[in-house]
């Protein structure tokens, strides 16, 4: 076993201890397909014992001075950081990116605790007069109650940091679902909050391989208060017709089509530069991830250009191994999926300039593939690509740009590179809850993380992120 798995309980974390299961499940490593450690198959059964537990700890939780929630946060946040090497490792290991990027994601996912031990202290109603002036209007800010987060397998630290923090902020419990493909930076996120001083039960993590049967016996549960869910659209359209149910508490993150636009004075090399930001953060396993290539005519092939040079320069290879920047797709499905997307726009009509074709060897690897002369009933254009994969797209001006950015389902995020007034123009017209002008790195714990349509409901990620957590109650005082 790897030296940063050599600490890990491989079973569920439920009310400030470790509880094993009769039932286990492999996790992979998709670079070698080689088994890290068979994890706790949590029961639904086991899964209300951890709803039970969150239940008893809300009260107290609730009742905790907001300052000592907070320095309980920024302790997490100071452990996290220091625990950088292994933390990387178990990502690298359990997910396929590489090192580098792994150690990216521990800062990122150690800033939402620093991020809301901050806002832990400042969750304050309102006090005024009421336009008659015959009471006094009085707000107070109140945790919603028990929360259930169910985390992808794409981000395995940052995505349970930035649900859980807010809510510990906020005074709730969480029960956290990581993806049966990457739970192992969970688990080993459970040792961290636990020195950090979370009481038992306020946290809890319960892995599983039958994601459904769990998540449905949760929600039926009356005493279940909250949702917060980040994967697919079609998963999440699912949850939001079982929360009805019960009248959930939603929080959404769902999938994403994001339209890198490139405008005909935009600073091409600055453009290259973004784009593969954008395209390759994650191995372009990122629901922001840019997925459609708009590119002025005027510059189409100088831009195509440049990509293939900068995507052909990338290095396959173990996330662990010097000087890697290509690490695996998740799972073979994954690659075969996208093996397909590409040869279909090939048969259509697309031109391939690098890449498009699986290498030999173990693992599920897919290199870094450019393609130009993408149409819009392309399925590369119409499906989130979730993999290394450039499609390239031309406009002739920029409303049609706004046309061919706007038309999906999705609204999650989008690019635009231009050097003029016009770039601003043209990015408030785009229907996404996110948009980075001239910048391909948007993601920040102090900013609003959500799209719209049918990209998701609410946000994380700065004020908004703990007011998911909150209730208004509203008290009318007559003296």
């Amino acid at each position: 076993m790897d030296a940063a798995l050599s600490t890990l309980h491989p079973d569920l974390w439920i009310n400030g201890s470790w509880t094993a299961t009769e039932e286990t499940f492999a996790v992979q490593d998709p670079a070698t397909g080689e088994t890290l450690a068979e994890v706790a198959d949590a029961s639904p059964e086991q899964a209300l014992a951890a709803l039970a537990a969150a239940t008893e700890a809300a009260p107290g939780w609730a009742a905790a001075p907001p300052r000592e929630r907070a320095e309980v946060l920024r302790r997490a946040y100071e452990l996290i950081v220091a625990d950088e090497d292994r933390l990387a490792r178990c990502m690298t290991l359990e997910m396929g990116k590489p090192l580098t990027e792994s150690r990216g994601e521990v800062s990122y996912g150690a800033e939402f605790f620093r991020w809301y031990a901050e806002e832990a202290v400042r969750s304050t109603g309102q006090y005024g007069r009421s336009p008659d002036g015959k009471r006094t209007l009085v707000t107070v800010k109140k945790p919603v109650g028990p929360a259930y987060a169910i985390t992808p397998w794409n981000f395995p630290l940052a995505m349970a940091t930035r649900k859980i923090a807010p809510a510990l902020a906020a005074g709730c419990p969480i029960i956290l679902k990581p993806a049966a493909e990457t739970p192992l930076t969970s688990l080993l996120l459970m040792d961290i909050l636990a020195e950090a001083g979370v009481p038992a039960g306020v946290v809890n993590c319960v892995t599983t391989s039958d994601a459904a049967a769990q998540s449905a016996a949760l929600m039926a549960d009356p005493r279940l208060r909250k949702v917060t869910f980040t994967g697919s659209t079609e998963v999440g359209r699912t949850l939001l017709h079982q929360a009805a149910d019960q009248v959930l508490n939603v929080s959404m993150e769902l999938g994403g089509n994001a339209p890198f636009i490139v405008l005909a004075d935009a600073d091409l090399p600055a453009s290259i530069e973004g784009a593969m930001t954008a395209k390759m953060r994650n191995i372009g396993e990122a629901c922001i991830s840019a997925n459609r290539f708009l590119v002025h005519e005027s510059v189409a092939e100088e831009f195509t250009a440049g990509m293939t040079e900068a995507m052909g320069n990338l290095k396959p290879g173990h996330g662990l191994e010097e000087g890697s920047t290509l690490g695996p797709l998740i799972d073979d499905e994954a690659r075969d999926r996208i093996h397909g997307w590409v040869h279909e726009a090939v048969r259509a009509g697309g031109q391939l300039h690098c890449g498009g074709e699986i290498p030999s060897g173990p693992g599920h690897f897919y290199p870094a593939t450019v393609l130009s002369g993408i149409s819009a009933e392309m399925t590369l254009a119409k499906r989130e690509i979730f993999g290394p994969v450039v499609a390239i797209q031309t406009f002739d001006d920029a409303d049609e740009a706004v046309a061919l950015a706007n038309d999906s389902e999705h609204g999650l995020s989008a690019y635009i590179y231009g050097r003029d007034g016009s770039v601003l123009q043209v990015a408030e017209r785009l229907e996404s809850g996110m948009v980075g002008v001239n910048t391909g790195l948007i993601s920040d714990p102090a900013a609003p993380f959500g799209g719209v349509k049918q990209s998701g409901l609410g946000r994380e990620g700065a004020r908004d992120g703990i007011e998911a957590f909150l209730e208004t109650t509203y008290l009318a005082l007559t003296w």
